[in-house]
C-alpha cells in the first residue's frame, strides 16, 4: 500500500518560516541543488518513526497556482499509472512530471476535493 514519505511547505518567505519551525520543533533545513529555493527538512534522527519534507518559496501570489498548506508526497511505483488512476477517480493533475535529480519523478495532484498532494516514483538516475 502506498505511503506518505515526504511533506512540503509553501511559504512566502521561507527564511521567516524557516526560523518558526527550528524554534518550535527544532526542525534542521539544508538548502537543495536546483534552480528553485527549496530547502530539505530534517524532523529528526533516521532511526526514529516519522518523515522528513522540503520548504519551497511560494510560487506566485495567493491564487490558485499558490499553497497555504503542508503537501503530503505518497510514494508509487508508477507516476504516469497513478496520475491516470487519479483521474478516473476525480481528482486532477496539477502540473507535468518533474524530475528530481537524484530522486526520481514527481507530480502534484488534486483530490477530488481539490487538495492538493504529490506522487513519487523513486529513480535515482534521474538528472
Amino acid at each position: 500500500m502506498p505511503r506518505v514519505v515526504h511533506f512540503e511547505i509553501h511559504a512566502g518567505e521561507p527564511e521567516r518560516a524557516m526560523k518558526f519551525y527550528k524554534q518550535v520543533f527544532g526542525w534542521e533545513f539544508t538548502a537543495f541543488d536546483g534552480p528553485e529555493d527549496y530547502w530539505s527538512i530534517s524532523t529528526g534522527p533516521e532511526h526514529e518513526r516519522g518523515i522528513d519534507g522540503g520548504l519551497i518559496r511560494r510560487r506566485g501570489e495567493l491564487d490558485a497556482v499558490a499553497v497555504i498548506a503542508f503537501v503530503c508526497t505518497v510514494e508509487v511505483d508508477c507516476v504516469d499509472l497513478s496520475a491516470s488512476k487519479i483521474a478516473e477517480a476525480g481528482g486532477t493533475l496539477v502540473g507535468p512530471k518533474i524530475p528530481i535529480a537524484g530522486t526520481g519523478w514527481l507530480m502534484y495532484c488534486k483530490d477530488c476535493e481539490g487538495n492538493i498532494f504529490g506522487i513519487l516514483e523513486r529513480d535515482a538516475n534521474v538528472e
